[in-house]
């Protein structure tokens, strides 16, 4: 949904719609644990790249859930795929099956060019399960001495919060206060081809790496990396797991970010997209000697392939096999890095960086903080997400059109002179 300059006018608003902004802020400032630092908004409905807050107000959103709303907010097709599967059944045990499990696992197998899917909630539990499946194949296929796997990570990775994924984080605000930590990690600077060599041992089972790291401000290896970490992998024994949840399905212009280097790894961990904005989803994808290595009772989710997840996922991945989202993330997101460059050259961003419709962008801490920023933007309609200081981060969904992609533009440029 398209709008106007005009539509976008005061953000704190006045009288009783302010007041209904700031008491649903107080109640959850009061009764939800404070593990979020939100901008002052509060959303109430939204459609295609455009969000609706309390006091009716309307902000493009630049942020997509981080890459969660690739297809937009209240896409029909998802919306339409949910509502006739939450008629029929929602949930059923995997002690049975459903008739939507067996066509999304294919589905997305066929997407990523692999054997098996093994489907979960969240992108934390996908990558939670790459590392069992890592050190299950590290013991039974390689031959691993029991409870010596190592995986090698990157620095300023950022593929979750859970206690064992903390445990090789290098960001002290996601891993200080949390140990006693998890072994078996070694972690090597990103991008960094010599260093990954040197960290290989006999009882390195894989090696987890994000083909473009969105959580440390969208930083795209050196030309060669990712085709190195696929080299150096094949060539060892070792497993290569693409961590593709938020670059994957589209984001970059590619169904995958590791397409760019016609790289395909032994693990796809999916998420976000996955799931359409609509329902948690997420999956590992491999070949069938590195998935095969489970067996019943050894791995599993309650929730994980519901028929819910299962029908929407299985639209996605319909809507990705087309090609159409893939392309309007190129083309757009050319246009994209062609007016934040501008914006560099004249000063008013110090670096520029990512691919298709993502970006990090680096501002001069001495003018703004990425907080700074992101409010000021909020105050003109548009939404984004600051990282590490004075950096923030642009990922609209790949639906968004390019005149409201030019509006958000124009807004940042007037925030930032």
């Amino acid at each position: 949904m398209t709008t106007t300059p005009d539509a976008a006018t005061d953000a704190r608003g006045t009288g009783t719609a302010a007041t209904a902004t700031e008491r649903e802020i107080a109640a959850a400032e009061e009764y939800s644990a404070h593990n979020y630092h939100p901008l002052p908004v509060v959303v109430a409905s939204a459609e295609g790249a455009w969000v609706t807050d309390v006091e009716g107000r309307r902000y493009v959103d630049l942020l997509a859930g981080y890459s969660a709303l690739n297809f937009g907010h209240n896409n029909p097709r998802l919306i339409a795929a949910a509502k006739a599967q939450l008629e029929r059944v929602t949930l059923t045990s995997r002690a049975f099956h459903h008739d939507r499990f067996g066509a999304f696992c294919r589905a997305l197998a066929e997407l990523c060019g692999k054997d098996m899917v093994l489907p979960m909630n969240t992108g934390a539990e996908a990558v939670e399960t790459a590392v069992k499946t890592a050190r299950k194949w590290g013991y039974q296929v390689k031959g691993i001495p029991d409870g010596q796997a190592r995986i090698v990570v990157a620095a300023g990775n950022f593929h979750g919060r859970t206690t064992t994924i903390v445990s090789f984080s290098t960001d002290p605000e996601a891993r200080d206060g949390f140990g006693p930590y998890t072994p078996g990690f070694d972690i090597v600077p990103y991008g960094d081809l010599a260093a990954l060599e040197a960290a290989f041992g006999d009882d390195t089972a894989a090696v987890l790496v994000e083909p473009i790291q969105g959580e440390a401000g969208v930083l795209v290896p050196p030309p060669g990396y990712l085709a190195g970490v696929r080299r150096l992998t094949a060539e060892r024994g070792v497993l290569m797991m693409a961590d593709e949840i938020q670059s994957g399905l589209g984001r970059t212009g590619r169904t995958f970010a590791c397409d760019h280097e016609d790289v395909v790894p032994d693990l796809y961990v999916l998420g976000k997209a996955l799931g359409g904005g609509v329902v948690p989803v997420s999956a590992v994808v491999g070949s069938r000697d590195v998935l095969g290595v489970f067996r019943p009772g050894e791995h599993g989710s309650t929730f994980g392939g519901n028929p819910l997840a299962c029908a929407v996922g299985l639209e996605v991945v319909a809507m990705l096999s087309t090609g159409e989202y893939q392309r309007r993330a190129a083309e757009l997101g050319a246009h994209l890095h062609e007016e934040l460059a501008a914006m560099a050259t004249d000063g008013l961003l110090v670096r520029v960086r990512g691919r298709g419709l993502w970006a990090g962008v680096d501002v001069d801490p001495a003018r703004f903080t990425g907080r700074e920023l992101t409010e000021a933007l909020l105050e003109r309609g548009v939404l984004a997400k600051d990282t590490h200081g004075s950096t923030i981060r642009l990922a609209p969904p790949l639906t968004i059109s390019k005149a409201d992609l030019d509006w958000s533009l124009t807004r940042l440029r007037d925030a930032l002179t």
